[in-house]
């Protein structure tokens, strides 16, 4: 028998030197926000080496293309920066739209 655990998602990437800590987040049964929605509770936490944290990215980056191609995920278009003009450079180090990298 194997233990499984089901979560919502990431609630947060930590990286500190060489070690990358993901918090596993699940949405709370009793814990509710403003309005009245689920909130976001911490479940447990994965503590792996970078390296093994890249080879998980490129893992699921290869999942991903296979979930697009089947048609079970579409991609969001970005969304258009209000601030930005046309002659403006573009900063990539601001395309990511995660809150955890804003």
């Amino acid at each position: 028998m194997t233990d499984e655990l089901y979560c919502d998602g990431i609630g947060e990437i930590t990286v500190t030197a060489s070690i990358v800590r993901l918090d596993l987040m699940s949405l709370s049964a009793t814990v509710r926000d403003g309005d009245g929605n689920p909130s976001p509770v911490f479940r447990q936490r994965i503590i792996m080496p970078v390296e093994a944290f890249a080879n998980a990215v490129d893992l699921m980056q290869k999942a991903l293309g296979g979930l697009i191609e089947a048609g079970a995920v579409h991609r969001n278009p970005p969304l258009p920066n209000p601030h930005r003009t046309d002659s403006d450079p573009v900063d990539h180090t601001q395309i990511n739209s995660s809150p955890n990298f804003n």
